[in-house]
């Protein structure tokens, strides 16, 4: 467990900080200080399709390599690699996966590896698939951590300064928890970004990477961030239930405004969280009902309900600048089709069809002739993931390229002309006249994000291309007698810049967020003393299910605001909803409040992640549970056998 590895001194690398400001010297001088912890245990990603892949031998030491990856370039390098020939004879090849968030992306270099070894070997084809078990046992999951902190604020609530030491359950190696020779790590995610949309001038967090005896640690949607914020939105409720004070004029005085600068050094552009909040504020009522929740709280007493409102702040980029790239290629036939290749991975996320709406966008034709084929490094080399929510920016942004590209060059030929001065001419004609002519009717299209790195005008470093902001609404009821908890209503504003394809983004914060309610009230993850995994499939691990949904889901997004920086002014959607789901488990330990306020328990107590139902009843704090011998606050990352 963590704090065995705590006890034995026992990590990876020496601690990693980043810092603004004078944390000493504020500490010493503020009036007001608090200081806490708290744990989030793992999450298992769960994807519909465990790791698999296919492995097919070929000629002169080639291999042809189907794998269920969010990253085809670094299973390229790795087989060749393993099978030890050159990138250019391994063709690594993917039409779709059965889902991914974070776990495809190393990890699934162990299953094609098989494949691929076992196919040289025997000089055949071989498919390699794990079951459910071996999957959950062999592959890592969400980072466990456990966050120590020291905060320190003005009377009127405003913070000054903010102390963080978090250690990370890495497991028994760094996987991307670090990475020696760039910025890809759930550490640095957790330290550039944790503070989410609170300007603290002041802010001191530090990570440490801690070994232990289990799987390694790896991405999952998020990153890295839901830690952060988990710890962050932590403090903020320890300084609102100590002081008394409501949440609503706290939080909002903390917010980050147009122009500040972050603890990264990195300036706020775009800056929505205001408009967010408010706009989140009048959808759910909440100030109603607030009231209406006190009045039921007064009326029961074995059911209880708490409302809790939260803002968020995404940045959205690879902290890796070489990252920030995308490829695209596409191919013009005779008869009018287009062939379209990217470098995204699709994985229900719905890239390939916002694709086809970029192309057909951007030539002005249906989309009915267009195709896209499958993701290869043999069409579109040295891809990045299809992670950090980046895959429609960089991707689309190439395809628009390339087929900008295309557009410039039957332009430049005339062949324009056809199409718009012949009576009844089609694009199938432009299209012929333009293969007579000699036209290339194929380019390839490259685009990078810009303006990254040090920004000498205004001395500042843009670590990422922009921010997305959100806020969101939750009430939830208790019971106290068994723990069990019902989310009776969801309210999200998200700003999505111009939407590319409003059903497609609605499903992902819907999706987003019923995992980060997985992530916060249900699953966990147990292993023995010994490192041996307990919960290895649906019937020991909890998922959500169709019950855990808020029973009343609405979800908006924010209205007239463009994003200049993405493709069509539209903003990146995969992880930020996820964050959200941070205040359902808020919500619910505002209704333990209210019952431990009838068990003369005022005050700030300490609440971990997952709130399980055991916790929540244990929690409440009656004359039943003073029975039972207490469990609170038992990080349960380790259960002996």
């Amino acid at each position: 467990s963590l704090q065995d590895a705590l006890d034995n001194n026992s990590f990876l690398r020496k601690p990693t900080t980043v810092q603004c400001g004078d944390i000493e010297n504020e500490l010493k001088n503020c009036n007001n200080i608090l200081e806490g912890e708290v744990y989030m245990g793992a999450q298992e990603q769960f994807y519909f399709e465990t790791q698999s892949a296919i492995a097919i031998p070929k000629e002169h030491g080639e291999m042809d390599v189907y794998s269920s990856t969010q990253c085809p370039t670094a299973i390229q390098a790795s087989i060749a690699d393993i099978i030890g020939v050159p990138s250019h004879k391994v063709r690594c090849l993917l039409k779709r996966i059965g889902g991914g968030f974070g776990g495809k992306e190393t990890q699934c270099v162990n299953a094609v590896g098989m494949a691929a070894t076992a196919g040289i070997k025997f000089n055949c084809p071989v498919r390699c698939v794990l079951d459910r078990e071996d999957d959950m046992v062999t592959t890592g999951t969400r980072h466990p951590i456990l966050a120590k902190y020291k905060v320190g604020f003005s009377e009127d609530g405003r913070l000054h300064c903010l102390d963080i030491n978090t250690y990370f359950n890495c497991g028994d190696s760094l996987d991307l928890s670090e990475h020696m020779i760039s910025s890809i790590k759930v550490m640095m995610v957790v330290l550039n970004k944790g503070n989410n949309c609170y300007n603290i001038p002041n802010f001191r967090t530090t990570g440490h990477l801690c070994k232990t005896n289990i799987r390694s640690k790896t991405a999952f949607r998020g990153f890295g961030l839901p830690q952060g914020v988990f710890t962050t939105e932590t403090v903020m409720q320890h300084i609102v239930e100590s002081q008394g004070w409501g949440p609503l004029k706290i939080l909002q005085l903390n917010f980050f405004k147009e122009g500040d600068r972050a603890h990264i050094d990195q300036i706020i552009k775009g800056c929505h969280v205001q408009d967010c909040w408010d706009d989140c504020l009048k959808q759910s009522n909440y100030k109603e009902r607030e009231q209406e929740v006190k009045r039921f709280n007064r009326e029961n007493r074995w059911r209880k309900r708490g409302i809790s409102i939260m803002p968020m702040q995404f940045g959205i980029g690879f902290g890796r600048m070489s990252m920030n790239q995308g490829g695209a290629f596409v191919s013009i036939y005779t008869d009018g089709s287009v062939l379209l290749a990217h470098g995204g991975v699709e994985m229900g996320q719905g890239i390939n069809v916002k694709m086809i709406q970029v192309a057909s966008g951007t030539l002005g034709i249906p989309t009915n002739k267009i195709h896209i084929i499958e993701t290869g490094t043999n069409t579109v080399p040295n891809t990045s993931a299809t992670a950090a929510s980046t895959g429609t920016d960089l991707n689309g942004m190439a395809v628009k390229v390339r087929y900008e590209i295309s557009w410039t060059l039957l332009k430049i030929r005339k062949v324009i002309d056809l199409y718009k001065k012949v009576d009844g001419s089609k694009w199938e004609d432009w299209i012929t006249e333009a293969h007579e002519d000699r036209v290339s009717l194929s380019a390839t299209g490259f685009y990078k994000t810009p303006d990254l790195g040090y920004d000498q005008e205004t001395d500042s470093y843009n670590t990422y291309d922009y921010f997305s902001f959100g806020a969101g609404c939750s009430e939830v009821e208790i019971d106290c007698l068994t723990g069990d908890h019902t989310i009776l209503r969801t309210d999200l504003v998200i700003d999505i810049g111009f939407s590319l394809n409003p059903a497609i983004d609605i499903g992902q914060v819907e999706g987003a967020f019923v995992q980060g309610c997985g992530l916060m009230m249900l699953e966990q993850y147990k292993v023995s003393q010994s490192g041996n995994l307990l919960t290895r499939g649906p019937g020991t691990y909890k998922l959500p299910s169709v019950g855990n949904i808020p029973k009343i889901f609405n979800v908006s997004f924010l209205k007239d605001k463009p994003n200049p920086r993405a493709i069509y002014s539209s903003k990146a959607i995969g992880g930020p909803p996820l964050l959200l789901a941070i205040y359902v488990f808020f919500a619910t330990k505002a209704a333990i409040s209210a019952t431990r306020t009838g068990q003369e328990l005022e005050g700030y107590f300490r609440l971990d992640s997952p709130a399980t139902p055991d916790v929540i009843r244990m929690t409440c704090q009656d004359q039943f549970t003073k029975q039972v011998r207490s469990l609170l606050f038992t990080p349960p990352v380790a259960i002996e056998i």
